[in-house]
């Protein structure tokens, strides 16, 4: 009877635990659901401007519709092919910098990411002293970066200097199978000791802090603020080399999340 009883004393206890952690919910404290028509909301995004980085193609503008829009409930983002300012390419980034910025949590996104060679979509982050420091020493958080030439995988990164201000980075790169089929969740969550990516229900990377130095862990534990953009390729990038046939490209972003 005794052995009895301290079963079903377990068993109750593993109920009622199962019921305690399904009734925690998490906070939600910002997100944007395009749930509206036009540009995107200026309250909460902002833009980069031109030829940003990585001596990629493309020109990112501003407030122009025709490569950033919202529409039947979704963010569009499209990269397409024509002579703007200095470039043959034109695309959009938009960014949180000076409006949002966050830190332990979980930020998640529902995307359907375009495909073709050349293509190069990504949600991610970047430390909110960028800019008045040099990179790596702002620290990046790649939640999710899609590129053609690697249709099967989602890439995941962290990217941070050390304490000798060397570059390091932590990365992984699963096989997803077709993420350009669908819309699917990007995610990571943040803590003061681990930083964990996610495709869907599938977490793929977990970065223990506690076994970075002190200057890298002090890089991933501050605070971020986000981007979201459509890049295009070009030899010697992870974009790759470009083919203009892919062109236009959309890439539709159906909400950004954070929870507390």
């Amino acid at each position: 009877m005794k052995i009895r009883g301290g079963i079903l004393a377990i068993m109750f206890l593993v109920i009622n635990a199962g019921q305690v952690k399904s009734q925690i919910k998490r906070q939600l404290i910002w997100s944007d659901e395009f749930n509206y028509t036009g540009l995107p909301d200026s309250t909460k995004w902002g833009y980069e401007k031109g030829l940003v980085r990585n001596h990629e193609p493309q020109y990112y503008t501003i407030g122009r519709t025709e490569n950033c829009s919202v529409e039947n409930g979704c963010l569009v983002i499209e990269a397409r092919k024509e002579n703007y300012k200095d470039s043959k390419y034109t695309s959009a980034s938009i960014t949180t910098q000076g409006k949002a910025s966050f830190q332990y949590g979980r930020i998640e996104m529902r995307a359907k990411v375009p495909k073709g060679l050349g293509s190069w979509s990504a949600f991610w982050m970047l430390g909110v002293n960028h800019g008045r420091i040099k990179w790596p020493d702002c620290g990046e958080i790649d939640i999710m970066e899609y590129v053609g030439k690697d249709s099967s995988k989602v890439y995941g990164t962290l990217h941070y200097a050390n304490r000798l201000g060397e570059y390091e980075h932590q990365g992984a790169q699963p096989i997803v199978g077709a993420p350009y089929d669908g819309f699917h969740i990007y995610a990571v969550e943040r803590n003061k000791d681990n930083i964990c990516f996610y495709y869907d229900s599938i977490k793929y990377l977990a970065v223990d802090l506690t076994k970075v130095d002190k200057k890298a862990r002090k890089i991933l534990d501050g605070k971020f603020y986000l981007l979201i953009n459509l890049a295009l390729g070009r030899p010697g990038t992870l974009g790759g080399k470009l083919s203009d046939g892919i062109l236009p490209l959309k890439y539709y972003i159906d909400y950004v999340r954070v929870y507390k």
